[in-house]
C-alpha cells in the first residue's frame, strides 16, 4: 500500500505543474480573510443584518430563518415559522420585529430578540418573493408569484392596497419579483417582468416606469437619498435610473450570469451586487467602476468545498464596513467592504 502511494506520488509530481500543486495546496489550507456560518442545511435565499449592526438573519431552502452573531457567528436562535422555503427576509426599521415570507404563501411577522409569532400575513395565494418594511415601521409591502404586489399594515395585516400584475400568461398573471421601499416612504418600485414601475404606496398611482427589461426582474435598491434606482436582472446586468430625469446612468455589465441582489452602501458611494456566476461584486455607484471582486462563494479552500455556488442576497452592515453574502452553498460570509 505505502508502494502504491509512492507511486501516485512520483506521477503526481512528474505528470503536473509543481508550482500550480503547491500554490493550490497553500491556498486550500490559508485561513480565508471572512467568517463563514454554516449554520443551514440548504441553500441560503436571504441574508439581513439588524439596524444596530450587531446580528444578522439568514433565511434558508431549510425552512428557517436564524439569527446569529455579526461577529462571530454564534447562534441565537432559530425561527421555524415556516412550512416551506424561506425565500424572503427584512428587519423592522427599529429591529424589534423581522418579516420573513416563502414557499408556503404566508408572510410571517415575529419579535426578533425571541422568535415569537406576531401573525401571519395570507394575503397572497402563490410563493412570497420579496417582503420590505416602510420607513416608518408601520407597513410591509410585499410581492409575489401570484401577480401582485400588496401593501398593508405590519402589525394587523390589514391590506391597504393589492396592484395586480396587467399581463398574463397561458392564464397566469406575470408575477412580481421584487419590491423596494423609497426613503422617504411615499412610494414603493417593484418588478418583475417588463418595466420596473414606481407606485405610489397609499393610492396606486403610477409615478414612473423605466426601461424594459426583456429578462427578468430579481433585484431592486434604492440610494439612501431617493435619487436612483439600481436593477438587477436575469440578463446579467445592473441599471441604474435616476428618479429625477428619467434616464438610465449607466448599466453595469460586470457578471456573466444572472443578477439575483443588489445593494446600496449605507453612505450611497457604492453598490454591492450578487450573481448566479459565484460572485459579488463591489463597484462606484455613479461610475460603475469595479472596485473589486468577491470570490468567496466560488472558491475551493479548507471548510468550502463547493465551486461557483450561486450568491442569491447581499447585505451591507449599518456602518458600511462589511458585507454578508448568501448562497447555495448553504453558508453566509461576511467579509471587510473594502
Amino acid at each position: 500500500m505505502l508502494s502504491i502511494g509512492a507511486v501516485l506520488v512520483i506521477a503526481l509530481l512528474v505528470l503536473t505543474d509543481i508550482r500550480a500543486d503547491t500554490a493550490f495546496v497553500i491556498h486550500f489550507i490559508t485561513a480565508p480573510n471572512h467568517f463563514t456560518y454554516h449554520g443551514h442545511s440548504d441553500y441560503v435565499s436571504a441574508v439581513a443584518w439588524s439596524p444596530d449592526g450587531k446580528r444578522i438573519a439568514s433565511a434558508s431552502g431549510d425552512h428557517t430563518v436564524q439569527i446569529w452573531d455579526a461577529t462571530d457567528g454564534s447562534h441565537v436562535y432559530t425561527y421555524r415559522g415556516h412550512s416551506a422555503d424561506v425565500s424572503t427576509l427584512a428587519w423592522s426599521p427599529d429591529g424589534k420585529y423581522i418579516a420573513s415570507g416563502g414557499l408556503d404563501m404566508t408572510v410571517q411577522v415575529w419579535e426578533a430578540a425571541t422568535g415569537k409569532l406576531l401573525y401571519t400575513y395570507h394575503g397572497h395565494n402563490d410563493v412570497v418573493y420579496d417582503v420590505t418594511w416602510s420607513p416608518d415601521g408601520k407597513r410591509i409591502a410585499s410581492a409575489s408569484n401570484d401577480g401582485t404586489v400588496q401593501v398593508w399594515h405590519a402589525f394587523t395585516g390589514y391590506t391597504i392596497l393589492t396592484h395586480k400584475s396587467p399581463t398574463v400568461i397561458k392564464g397566469s398573471p406575470v408575477p412580481w419579483n421584487a419590491v423596494a421601499w423609497s426613503p422617504n416612504g411615499k412610494d414603493i418600485v417593484i418588478g418583475g417582468i417588463g418595466n420596473i414601475e414606481v407606485r405610489n404606496a397609499t393610492t396606486d398611482s403610477l409615478i414612473a416606469t423605466y426601461g424594459y427589461h426583456a429578462a427578468i426582474v430579481h433585484a431592486l435598491t434604492w440610494s439612501p437619498d431617493g435619487r436612483y434606482i439600481a436593477v438587477g436582472s436575469s440578463a446579467s446586468l445592473v441599471e441604474l435610473w435616476d428618479t429625477v430625469t428619467g434616464r438610465n446612468v449607466y448599466t453595469y455589465q460586470g457578471h456573466n450570469a444572472d443578477v439575483l441582489s443588489v445593494a446600496w452602501s449605507p453612505n450611497g458611494k457604492r453598490i454591492v451586487s450578487g450573481s448566479s456566476d459565484g460572485t459579488a461584486q463591489v463597484w462606484d455607484a455613479l461610475t460603475g467602476n469595479n472596485e473589486y471582486t468577491y470570490r468567496g462563494h466560488a472558491d475551493y479552500y479548507w471548510g468550502h468545498l463547493t465551486s461557483g455556488a450561486s450568491v442569491n442576497s447581499v447585505a451591507w452592515s449599518p456602518n458600511g464596513s462589511h458585507i454578508a453574502s448568501g448562497s447555495n452553498d448553504m453558508t453566509v460570509q461576511v467579509w471587510e467592504a473594502k
